[in-house]
């Protein structure tokens, strides 16, 4: 196995212990652990067998910080749809759920996840499915 070639700056340290100590995010804080690791002086492999990181993705980690610094940690934007339900529409949706059902033609006191969707399509025009309504209740209550 090559050895490791690069050199990070003195203050590669104290920046890895800043993230440590102020990132909320368990990726960012396993791949900071482990590239603090390796700017101490241990091996690749042994950080890698240590915290259960393969050789390659603790390799490009190290990589990342040392081109990009902690913004190197961060996983990047990946393809895909874009999620349906915005900000806005979670905030109009909870204000949704602390009004009274029946306001809204509902013939039940309380609301469930359809009739919510439905009157949440019927004032915004977004269509949501009862699954989608659930997660975004979940995520905020």
């Amino acid at each position: 196995m090559r050895t490791l070639q690069l050199q990070f700056p003195d203050t590669a340290l104290p920046t890895l212990e800043t993230v440590l100590k102020q990132t909320k995010e368990a990726r960012v804080f396993r791949r900071a652990q482990a590239v603090r690791d390796v700017v101490t002086g241990q091996r690749l492999q042994t950080v890698s067998d240590t915290l259960h990181f393969t050789y390659s993705a603790l390799r490009k980690w190290v990589h990342r910080f040392a081109n990009q610094g902690p913004q190197g940690l961060v996983d990047r934007p990946r393809s895909g749809r874009p999620p349906k339900v915005t900000c806005a529409l979670e905030n109009h949706l909870n204000r949704l759920v602390d009004q009274d059902p029946l306001e809204h033609g509902s013939l039940h006191s309380q609301w469930s996840c359809r009739e919510l969707a439905t009157a949440f399509a019927r004032e915004t025009g977004v269509q949501l499915g009862r699954e989608s309504v659930r997660g975004v209740l979940k995520k905020t209550r």
